[in-house]
């Protein structure tokens, strides 16, 4: 046995089953030794952030590590976006890169760079593998490192010789401890808190904001008058009807600062104190109100669920079923709309046919706003969001979760502008059949960008030129003609029924689908 078939076994036995690869040649062996393992499923990615981002998705939904496969600095280097993503998400990935046989790398190859110093940003855990009897306990140990503490990113450097030579040997599962319990005193003190506050607010992130962590939360805020918001750009939540609906923290400083206006005590869970995305002449940074200083209930290392739910019991609050007024959303389908196609029309659409149990990947912070707000009645489904800002995770993201999850419809609400940065992975979803319908709100502009532009005081500076830098017209991009090309169906709406009755359709029949929605 080789190194190479040493790390997939191990993979493997570690309930490691999906590899999202964009190979090099370093990583000739490991290819070759795909099929001595019919477990492993690799997935080919014909751009190294496709296959970041789509790892990401995977874990988010199956709540254990994806592999990636990447060659050399370079392909690392292509996939480090979202890898950022990934990174601010928490999410456990085993992050696998060929790197020259340790016998070349005095030499000054085209492709010789410095990975570890790429790698270590972003990375909890970085090895390098020395020999091929090295390779499947480094394997095993990455992959324990990825979930154990704080979620996070394991990176193993694999040499080309440690992969061809033998040796290998498979290693077992390394054992690791799940999250931490979060202490009764820490429990005792949030409830101590809560209940002195004249305005208490929780912010609430991670694991948290799934099903069980939300009705503790609405538990807590009847019992307490507590305001909750969910984190921004959280990565997963668990919505729709029969769920507590909690409103987003917004995104733009005013906004933020009035949700938080009179606030006498936040309450942080899974999350740091709120701060804005970016920083914007005369405005505070740092959103926590003046005199506050912020309380951790839970940390991403800690059980966080259980944490609400203790908390929850301390205030002596009553079980869900029993409060006055009962927060989980009952169903409602929106009336379609006629005429104009917008965002909020499209939403319409968007609420009124989305499947029971379906996934949404959304990177549309503008175009998207509205169907996140009309699906909150809509029928059970996840929702996956943009958690570090690096834009080109939609498609990605959606390719991961499709691949997680192969009997849940799975829909990519998908700018524009963000869209290109990744659009080749449409074509890993016609290739693996992924039941994945792809929107894309074609406005042709970098919309957020010149909401920004005002934002930052640059707007009166601005003149043709710089506002050809948002401008995604000239030429207009043909995303029909770019998904056909890669093999997704594609249809384009330019009214809002034009777009239901092709949502409609692509709700209905499985498979891989693109709607450009011209708004």
């Amino acid at each position: 046995m080789n190194g190479a078939q040493s790390l997939i076994a191990s993979l493997v036995k570690s309930d490691v089953e999906v590899c999202f690869s964009n190979p090099g040649t370093s990583e000739m062996h490991f290819v070759a030794a795909l099929d001595s393992v019919p477990e492993m499923r690799g997935v080919l990615c014909l751009f190294e952030g496709v296959a970041s981002g789509a790892a990401d998705g995977y874990a988010r939904m199956m709540g254990k590590p994806a592999s990636t496969l990447f060659h050399l600095g370079p392909g690392m280097g292509n996939a480090i976006a979202n890898l950022h993503n990934a990174q601010k998400g928490f999410t456990p990935l085993v992050n696998i890169v060929g790197e020259h046989a340790t016998h070349h790398r005095q030499y000054e190859a085209p492709l010789t760079s410095n990975i570890e110093g790429y790698a270590e940003p972003f990375s909890k855990w970085l090895r390098v593998s020395e020999s091929a009897k090295d390779v499947g306990a480094d394997t095993a140990e990455a992959i324990a490192a990825s979930q154990v503490d704080v979620p996070g990113i394991a990176t193993l450097l694999l040499p080309a010789n440690t992969a061809w030579d033998d040796g290998g040997v498979v290693a077992d599962k390394v054992p690791f401890l799940g999250p931490k319990t979060v202490d009764s005193e820490v429990i005792k003190e949030a409830a101590r808190r809560l209940e002195k506050a004249k305005k208490a607010v929780m912010l609430v992130n991670g694991t948290a904001i799934r099903e069980r962590g939300l009705e503790a939360v609405a538990r807590i805020r009847e019992k307490t008058g507590a305001t909750v918001y969910l984190s921004t750009f959280y990565p997963r939540s668990e919505r729709g009807a029969g769920r507590v609906e909690i409103p987003k923290l917004p995104y733009f400083p005013d906004q933020i600062y009035a949700a938080l206006d009179g606030c006498d005590e936040l309450i942080l869970v899974g999350q740091d104190r709120p701060v804005t995305f970016f920083a914007y002449p005369g405005k505070k940074s740092d959103c926590t109100p003046e005199g506050v200083e912020p309380f951790k209930l839970s940390t991403p290392a800690d059980d966080q669920v259980g944490a609400l739910e203790a908390l929850a019991d301390e205030v002596g609050a009553p079980a869900i079923n029993d409060l006055s007024n009962d927060p989980r959303n009952m169903l409602i389908c929106p009336e379609l709309q006629k005429g104009e196609l917008t965002p909020r029309s499209a939403g319409h659409a968007v609420a009124a046919m989305l499947p029971e149990n379906a996934i949404i990947a959304d990177e549309s912070t503008t175009s998207g706003a509205a169907s996140y707000l009309m699906t909150a009645n809509s029928p059970q489904h996840d929702w996956l969001a943009l958690t570090g800002g690096a834009i080109g995770d939609g498609i990605p993201m959606a390719i991961g979760a499709a691949v997680a999850c192969p009997d849940r419809k799975v829909v990519n609400l998908q700018a524009d502008g963000s869209g290109m940065y990744t659009i080749q992975g449409l074509w890993t979803i016609a290739r693996e059949q992924l039941d994945v319908t792809t929107v894309i709100w074609n406005n042709r502009t970098y919309n957020i960008l010149n909401m920004e532009l005002h934002n930052v005081g640059a707007a009166n500076h601005a003149g043709p030129k710089a506002l050809s830098m948002f401008d995604l017209s000239n030429p207009d991009i043909d995303f029909c003609a770019l998904a056909q090309g890669m093999g997704v169906e594609a249809m384009r709406a330019k009214t809002a029924e034009e777009f239901n009755d092709q949502f409609a359709y692509c709700m209905a029949n499985k498979g891989p689908q693109l709607i450009e929605a011209i708004i």
